[in-house]
């Protein structure tokens, strides 16, 4: 009964997240068609596809997370849950996104835990390294930047520090604790880190140039723009995040986007920029989950859990007694200790 109420959640939390993204695209119509008209359809497929894989560059830092903590997904499940979740992200409150991600991983046998820390840390990671690609871009780039935004910069080295295994794991087990759950079998590992941070950054490269070209269609040129676009874009993403209610950030990340680029487009263009990203990521995030349900469940997915332990423990939740994760058997969770893989 749970397995269906679950289900029915997740299509729910879809048909809203849609209703959201299209009262968005819908309530700038006007302003999307006049900015889509200012660009040709080859340098917005160019930038919807460049969009296209850093979404997917940030869905492999969140495996390598996933992994790290003992729980490694073959690429379709990871991509599927990944795109499926994320449009949780359109609906006001930024927790439904890491609701369905966890309901969803479930079904492949991945613990609640795991899955909390996955995503913290995959969010950690990319407002850190956001800052951190801010802060090495813009104060030599844009004095509206360094003027307006000045109080983000600072943030940076500390957010990067805190990645730090040590400091991580401290904090996942305390807000584990916190919530009365078991804390994690086994910390995340520095090399594991390091490879899932080079995906985030990677994914922060290939969203700089979405918006380079973006701003190389409305009349900007320079050869410092590159690395303009990389750190607005970035910088917008962060304040975006920081406002909670806004669903996507929507609203913020335009106006970030817009101060930045400002001094260095012609008059109006910001504008457009901003409203093209929003809209050719909006699609970029459609496409994304369109793709996970056409997909499935591959042949070699395991089929969903079942929602009644098999002895005695709360039921429904993963990682209590009676509910497997696709982790080893209880009497092997000691740290170190190899943990079974999830079939390709």
């Amino acid at each position: 009964m749970k397995a269906v109420a679950m289900r029915a959640l997740r299509v729910l939390l879809v048909l809203l997240a849609l209703a959201f993204c299209a009262y968005s695209v819908v309530d700038q119509w006007d302003a999307t068609t006049r900015a889509f008209r200012e660009m040709s359809w080859a340098t917005l497929a160019g930038s919807l596809a460049v969009g296209l894989a850093g979404l997917f560059t940030w869905m492999l830092g969140w495996r390598t997370f996933l992994a790290g903590l003992g729980s490694p997904l073959a690429l379709r499940p990871a991509f599927r849950i990944s795109a499926i979740s994320q449009l949780g992200k359109y609906v006001p409150g930024k927790v439904w996104a890491l609701v369905t991600q966890i309901e969803m991983a479930r079904e492949h046998k991945v613990p609640a835990e795991r899955s909390f820390g996955s995503t913290l840390l995959a969010v950690a990671s990319s407002t850190a390294c956001g800052l951190a690609v801010a802060a090495a871009t813009l104060p030599l780039t844009s004095a509206a930047a360094r003027e307006k935004y000045w109080w983000l910069f600072p943030l940076a080295p500390v957010m990067l520090a805190a990645l730090h295994p040590k400091i991580v794991t401290w904090c996942l087990d305390t807000m584990l604790k916190l919530i009365r759950r078991p804390p994690l079998e086994q910390p995340v590992s520095l090399g594991v880190t390091l490879r899932a941070v080079g995906w985030t950054v990677l994914g922060w490269v290939l969203f700089g140039v979405h918006t380079w070209m973006l701003c190389v269609a409305v009349g900007g040129d320079g050869a410092g723009l590159p690395f303009l676009a990389t750190g607005a874009y970035a910088l917008a993403f962060v304040a975006g995040f920081l406002v909670f209610i806004a669903p996507g950030g929507i609203g913020a990340r335009e106006a970030a986007l817009t101060v930045v680029l400002t001094p260095v487009l012609p008059a109006g263009a910001p504008v457009v920029v901003a409203i093209a990203s929003r809209v050719l990521l909006t699609i970029a995030d459609l496409l994304n989950a369109g793709a996970a349900l056409l997909l499935g469940r591959g042949p070699g997915d395991p089929a969903p859990l079942s929602p009644e332990p098999s002895e005695p423990g709360e039921p429904g939740l993963p990682g209590q007694p009676g509910e497997p994760g696709n982790e080893p058997a209880p009497e092997a969770l000691v740290r170190g200790t190899p943990q079974t893989k999830e079939g390709p």
